[in-house]
């Protein structure tokens, strides 16, 4: 049989005999960030890489779309690692049919559910809050959450607790094997052979590839051999400012904040981010560059996760295993939060706080209440220390709205942005490159996750810099390898 395959502008025809044909389905993340999902489908065989949540512009409607196969059939689910644009549609998934294999290392397994339980307790709440608002505008319209509370219990069985480097036979004679990406803490890049044709042949899914010098964990592991590659592209056209510039530069905004008599507000992901943020502020401390700070960390997800970062060590670098310890340094007071009541404490304090809370991207969470009692006064600041998705209210700040809607009312943004990038839990476009050019062999490399006109970019420089065939593939697109 004759398989066609798209690489750039040539389409290149190679015979496979009598051979069984893996196809791969890119039902998410093409051409764009959020909603990974990667069907492997060959002789009967069905497996998918990931289960993400869409985030951003129209991600509601994308999110409540059936599947595009069917969740009763599928036996195995391979999950990179606990993010919500990985994971964020597994209790969906379940709730539909399927009783399959979750298979992820240990630490993924344990982040995963408790951001999928706090998910669950958000879209229970909007959902609740949307339906009231209905009732009292007089219409009889009632709104259901995507998934709840139980749905999300429900699948925690499913879930397989596995170790990096550990080799794993999977139906059809697949073989699989996850290794460190360096991202957060428990996430895999995956290694996956198959035969076809009487030939072994090897499909390696990048995941989200950590950037090198990350504060806790260590840095990506690189694979030597691939046929073919999946690579993110989040950050594939831009490079990072150095993590000590970045560091200086966080120190530089406390300060002026504090002088100026504000408040510095940190929208940041519950996982990875904010433990890394903690990790670089209590360094900041300790070396007597910052004294005397408040830390108001008021996400109960984030409080969650630094217990399993903590309990985790065997993830961390070197110098993390020798010198992290979330317990304050003299000089720097470290306040959890984890009720309402807590929470709008936070809001009586005019200056001198630093104030973590979710979400990353400023859709949800406790951050948008933050920004109710300080967005619009100019000696305050905010500081993004990772990538916003087009569509999202982080986005339009950091693109430079003067005025948003926050909370049903609009308000003016007179709080200094700062965008500091150096903090980006993902390789930028060099250590992107670096990552592929370890491949002893010259594999086919489909690029995904990232923005459209970031992911043809980076194909260009992918073709240009190591010489290799590329395919920037469409949503939903099928292609046989």
């Amino acid at each position: 049989m004759y398989n066609q395959v798209t690489f750039g502008l040539s389409i290149r025809w190679f015979l496979y005999p009598n051979g069984v044909t893996m196809k791969i389905r890119f039902l998410g993340a093409a051409r764009k960030v959020t909603g990974s999902c990667f069907e492997l489908v060959a002789d009967g065989t069905e497996l998918i890489v990931d289960c993400g949540m869409n985030q951003g512009r129209n991600s509601d409607v994308l999110n409540q779309q059936p599947f595009r196969f069917e969740p009763a059939k599928l036996k195995t689910l391979l999950l990179t690692h606990a993010h919500l644009d990985h994971s964020g549609l597994i209790p969906k998934l379940v709730s539909e049919g399927f009783t399959g294999r979750i298979i992820t290392t240990s630490a993924t397994a344990e982040l995963a559910e408790i951001i999928l339980l706090d998910s669950a307790h958000i879209q229970e709440k909007d959902a609740e809050w949307h339906t009231k608002k209905a009732l009292r505008q007089g219409k009889d319209e009632t709104f259901e959450p995507l998934y709840t509370t139980e749905d999300v219990k429900a699948c925690l069985p499913y879930f397989e607790h596995n170790a990096y480097g550990t080799m794993l036979e999977l139906p059809g004679g697949i073989r699989f094997r996850p290794v460190d990406a360096g991202h957060i803490l428990g996430s895999a890049t995956l290694e996956l052979w198959f035969r076809e044709s009487g030939k072994e042949k090897k499909i390696v899914f990048s995941g989200d590839i950590g950037k090198n010098g990350n504060p806790i964990i260590r840095d990506p592991e690189h694979v030597a051999e691939a046929d073919y590659v999946v690579v993110e592209s989040t950050y594939g056209n831009r490079f990072h400012k150095d993590l000590e510039a970045s560091i200086e530069e966080m120190a530089r905004v406390i300060k002026e904040t504090f002088k100026r008599g504000g408040n510095v507000l940190m929208p940041s992901f519950a996982v990875g981010r904010t433990q890394d943020v903690l990790y670089i502020l209590n360094r900041l401390v300790k070396e007597g560059r910052l004294k005397d700070l408040d830390v108001y960390i008021d996400s109960p997800l984030a409080d969650k996760a630094t217990k399993i970062y903590m309990s985790h060590p065997e993830f961390f670098d070197g110098e993390a295993v020798n010198a992290f310890k979330f317990r304050s340094a003299e000089g720097m007071k470290m306040h959890f939060t984890t009720t309402i009541e807590e929470s709008q404490k936070i809001n009586r304090i005019k200056s001198g706080a630093i104030i973590i809370a979710g979400s990353g991207m400023c859709e949800g969470g406790r951050i948008r209440h933050h920004f109710k009692h300080n967005i619009w006064r100019q000696e305050c600041s905010i500081i993004f220390t990772g990538f916003q998705v087009p569509g999202t209210l982080g986005r339009l700040i950091v693109d430079g709205a003067k005025r948003a809607y926050i909370l049903g009312e609009e308000m003016a943004i007179r709080a200094k942005v700062h965008t500091i990038g150096g903090f980006s839990a993902h390789a930028d476009q060099g250590e992107l490159i670096e990552w592929l050019s370890t491949f002893k062999t010259d594999p086919k490399v489909f690029i995904v996750h990232g923005e459209e006109a970031v992911s043809l970019e980076f194909e260009q420089t992918v073709q240009k810099r190591l010489g290799l065939k590329t395919y920037v593939p469409h949503p939903g697109e099928e292609v046989e390898l």
